[in-house]
């Protein structure tokens, strides 16, 4: 007998039949003699209805107060959950993420876990009974609720299993494991029978929606026995984990689109030392993420510096370096918003210096664009206008990848 978490996403609990869909899974698993601790997230477009309910209210809410609303949802799939389950004869109870001992910081919005205080949980699987777990939320040291951030039911389930040191923790969502590429956008994709937490991570932040990348990171972190699968389908799932056994094979193993980007340009900055500090460190300060990065060759003791960050944070950014001008000193912003990042990803690129051309190869034989490039180990992004996005995630899967879902020699 083993211990699994099991997290299923919006889209698998959204109406009835599909809440008994999931307590059938959940059931099944307890069957098998495990004991089983379940991550739900708010049913299908839920999160989003509550936000544009407090807009017609109150369009600056505070995020303490959006966090009490927002952190409903969660609680109306699980009590739902746990009543399809109860009917079905088995024990159950539903637990909201404070109850579930979860403790987070107080940064409302986007608060992240602290600890875990399992003693309510153990208590619970030691009477037998299934543990249903809100995702998503917590509580602060003030007592107030608060959330994740989207995608943090993901997180939650991976900070459960870690702390339980469970034996398993399943990620059920609406596609039946990691792809090569998002295969509602490339119908030729192939599901990866395993991937490296590396990669994965990479393709989370790149972009890739099968799993919110702070979960990834947390699986790595303390070693969770992570699988992605369908809640639909019941077909085998993804491994995600510190070593594959394909990987000294592998070149690319996934592609990721993110157009949920911008990209601003600081033009006319003195060519001196200390420039990119004051930029970045504002920035910083305000918690802004920044992505890319590219300087340009100083001429005339002039120089410009373009970066990205995600187009939520456009504005903000921008009244900062504004707001800043003079202690910078530039001549303008310039803004483009009308881009998207692609990116390739491979625990095998290091070695293999011909995949970054190979990219760059397809798009320019597509007529795509590059306008900026950042490089890592294992992984290769540009920008390309965001009207070629998906063309360019299609030419590059193509590239890599062929029709029997073997990776194309280089």
């Amino acid at each position: 007998m083993g211990l699994i978490v099991q997290k299923f996403g919006g889209s698998s609990v959204a109406d009835s039949n599909k809440i008994r869909n999931v307590a059938r899974i959940i059931t099944e698993t307890y069957r098998r003699g495990h004991n089983v601790v379940v991550v739900l997230s708010a049913q299908g477009d839920t999160t989003d209805d509550l936000i544009t309910k407090a807009a017609e209210i109150n369009p600056k809410a505070s995020k303490r107060e959006m966090d009490m609303l927002l952190s409903t949802g969660e609680q109306i799939s699980c009590s739902l959950c746990a009543m399809a389950i109860e009917a079905m004869g088995y024990p159950v109870v539903s637990l909201t993420g404070w109850q579930a001992g979860m403790q987070t910081n107080s940064t409302y919005g986007n608060a992240r876990i602290k600890r875990v205080s399992t003693e309510r949980i153990l208590t619970e699987l030691d009477r037998r009974s299934i543990v249903i777990v809100t995702g998503f939320q917590g509580i602060n040291k003030y007592g107030d609720i608060t959330t994740l951030g989207r995608g943090g039911s993901d997180t939650s389930a991976v900070a459960l299993a870690a702390s339980l040191h469970a034996d398993l923790c399943q990620i059920y969502t609406d596609v039946d494991g990691v792809y090569t590429a998002d295969p509602r956008l490339v119908p030729q994709a192939h599901k990866l029978q395993e991937i490296t937490f590396d990669e994965m991570l990479e393709l989370a932040t790149l972009g890739a929606q099968v799993l919110h990348n702070r979960s990834v990171e947390m699986a790595k972190r303390y070693n969770v026995n992570l699988e992605v699968l369908s809640s639909f389908s019941g077909n085998p799932g993804t491994k995600v984990k510190e070593v594959v056994k394909i990987m000294e094979k592998s070149h690319v193993s996934g592609i990721a689109k993110d157009k949920n980007t911008a990209r601003l340009a600081l033009v006319g900055l003195a060519d001196e030392p200390g420039i990119a500090f004051r930029i970045f460190s504002l920035l910083s300060k305000e918690k802004i993420n920044v992505d890319i990065i590219l300087q340009s060759i100083g001429r005339e003791d002039k120089k410009d510096i373009s970066f990205t960050v995600a187009k939520s944070d456009t504005e903000a950014a921008k009244q900062i370096l504004e707001e800043n001008r003079e202690y910078i000193g530039f001549d303008h912003i310039d803004v483009n918003d009308n881009i998207a990042k692609v990116s390739i990803v491979g625990a095998g690129m290091i070695n293999n210096p011909g995949v970054a051309a190979g990219m760059f190869e397809a798009l320019f034989n597509a007529g795509i664009n590059i306008h900026m490039i950042s490089t890592s180990e294992i992984k290769v992004s540009v920008l390309v206008d965001l009207a070629d996005a998906d063309r360019a995630v299609q030419v590059v899967h193509r590239k890599f990848f062929d029709d029997n879902g073997m990776q194309s020699a280089m």
